[in-house]
């Protein structure tokens, strides 16, 4: 038989230590990307598309296959992403001269122009967020988030 103090204890102790860290961390993931995200819809772009341009402003002009897996969107919706950003004028995109089969896609100037004011808003928007943290707290919450990470995603691997 169990007694009802004994699901208490269980129940307490569940939501203790890392579990309590993960829910404590998914509620400011949330809050942080309704912020931004209230943020980025303002310069008339997505989530999605924001973080294509921002991946190209940073990395320069890169193939379809490699930016989805970078933003997390499927092959399908990166697909229609740089449509969309194609459509807008936002992004050229081109066949490799190495591999046909290749399309390679890049700001175009417009879409420069556009990423760099969005980004630039949404940087002085976290600089507001994290403001709370002194240099050294911002350093080592990056140093444990990469780690936590990076055993994530090892695990996915595992199984």
């Amino acid at each position: 038989m169990i007694y009802f103090w004994e699901i208490q204890v269980f129940m307490t102790r569940s939501i203790q230590g890392t579990d309590h860290v993960w829910l404590v961390m998914m509620k400011a993931m949330r809050a942080l990307t309704r912020y931004a995200a209230a943020g980025i819809e303002e310069t008339g772009l997505g989530l999605s598309d924001f973080g294509v341009l921002e991946l190209l402003l940073n990395k320069g002009p890169l193939p379809v296959n490699t930016i989805g897996p970078i933003v997390d969107l499927t092959p399908g919706s990166i697909s229609i992403a740089v449509d969309r950003l194609v459509a807008k004028g936002l992004v050229s995109r081109v066949e490799s001269a190495e591999d046909r089969r290749v399309r390679i896609v890049a700001l175009t100037p417009r879409g420069k122009e556009l990423i760099v004011s969005a980004f630039r808003k949404h940087s002085g928007q976290m600089k507001r967020v994290f403001s709370e943290l002194s240099p050294e707290e911002l350093r080592g919450l990056e140093v444990k988030l990469k780690k936590v990470g990076k055993r994530a995603a090892a695990l996915m691997e595992e199984s």
